[in-house]
């Protein structure tokens, strides 16, 4: 009996030592409780304490944020009527065709504004017959195209509803290479999905994506359906707008692009006001400088554009720009390639006048320049010759 009563005590007082020290250490584990599922089987749950606070290095206030204001874009196109359809041997041949399915399109958009503003990519509601927009909270509305801008490939769609959640403009001027930033988009259709990455590169351009390019390169997952997206910082603020992949699979492959906000605010004031993009214009053929063509020209300049072709009573013609001038700025901005030539006049103000450094041989001069309207231009979807500036 003696040594019965010993073990017992040795025991308690194990346990309670045990107990001693989870209380001192975990004390979490003694808050747990344990739940009978229907006498199956017993599972452990933590005490309710509202909502759950986010874990160290969380992204989840910036998604939090920023999701409600990204939309899914469904677009449907018409299917266009074989013209031999009528012809009898046709139909002996390849059958009925009126019935052929439309076309149908997948996307992303942004709403930047409570009146009802969408920012998207033009080529995901190019030739759309139809556009609907299904909001993060499930609603369902038809849009309209307000405008489009091809040459960034930059499309503003409308629509009409109430309480619409708006998401905050970043400042992409202010982006480094190794920001976190997430996409936000509906990649595949399969609903909204979060990536994360980083900013990989700032300022790409010469892709033969757009005509104007000056893109956010980023490895945060981009894929079909991502188009018209949110790039987002880790306050949840718009900073780009996810726009194509580089991949030879078809998804993504880390390399993905966006068109900064800078740039998509721009376009964005443009075509509210109105109902267009207008940009300058001066009516040269520009090309890096490389030393074959300064020696060519007889130039001595190291850094600028060099002008290989003036359009004949174009603007800079008048101005008196000859081929073979090397452009080194226009008005505050220094010009070190074409991309941004094209940028600094295409900001030019059609009708007025900006004043342009330049090189010619080895004298440096200025010239006043008064620019024009830009000429529309095609859509590029690949790289192509430098087209006239």
């Amino acid at each position: 009996m003696k040594r019965t009563w010993l073990l017992f005590a040795q025991a308690v007082t194990v346990l309670l030592a045990a107990y001693f020290v989870v209380a001192t250490l975990k004390p979490e584990w003694l808050s747990r409780r344990t739940t009978s599922l229907g006498g199956v089987v017993s599972v452990i749950e933590a005490p309710a304490t509202g909502s759950t606070p986010a874990a160290p290095g969380s992204l989840a206030s910036a998604a939090k944020k920023a999701s409600p204001a990204v939309v899914s874009i469904n677009t449907s196109k018409a299917a266009q009527r074989n013209p031999r359809s009528n012809d009898p041997w046709f139909r002996f041949f390849f059958g009925d065709q009126a019935g052929e399915q439309p076309q149908v399109g997948l996307g992303s958009g942004v709403i930047v504004s409570s009146d009802g503003y969408i920012l998207t990519n033009n080529h995901v509601v190019e030739g759309a017959d139809e556009i609907e927009v299904t909001l993060n909270d499930s609603r369902h509305v038809r849009a309209k195209v307000v405008g489009t801008d091809p040459d960034t490939d930059l499309a503003v769609l409308k629509v009409e509803l109430d309480k619409l959640p708006v998401i905050t403009l970043g400042n992409s001027d202010a982006l480094q290479v190794g920001d976190q930033v997430l996409a936000i988009g509906n990649p595949f259709g399969v609903g909204q999905t979060v990536t994360s990455g980083i900013v990989s590169a700032l300022g790409r351009n010469q892709l033969g994506i757009n005509t104007f390019e000056n893109f956010i390169q980023t490895d945060a997952a981009i894929n079909p359906g991502n188009s018209g997206g949110a790039l987002i910082d880790i306050s949840g603020n718009l900073e780009g707008i996810n726009t194509a992949i580089y991949s030879r699979s078809g998804g993504s492959m880390g390399i993905g692009f966006a068109i900064p906000v800078s740039t998509a605010k721009q376009v964005l004031e443009d075509i509210v006001r109105d109902g267009k993009v207008t940009r300058g214009w001066i009516g040269v053929e520009p090309s890096d400088l490389s030393p074959e063509l300064a020696e060519t020209f007889g130039v001595k300049a190291d850094k600028g554009v060099i002008i290989t072709g003036v359009l004949q009573a174009g603007p800079a013609a008048k101005a008196g720009i000859r081929p073979g001038d090397v452009i080194t700025g226009v008005g505050a901005k220094k010009i070190d390639n074409v991309q941004e030539l094209l940028t600094a006049v295409a900001g030019l103000k059609p009708g007025s006048a900006a004043r342009f450094a330049l090189q010619r041989g080895g004298d440096k001069m200025e010239l006043d320049v008064t620019s024009g309207l830009r000429p529309k231009t095609p859509i590029r979807r690949a790289p192509a010759a430098p087209e006239t500036e």
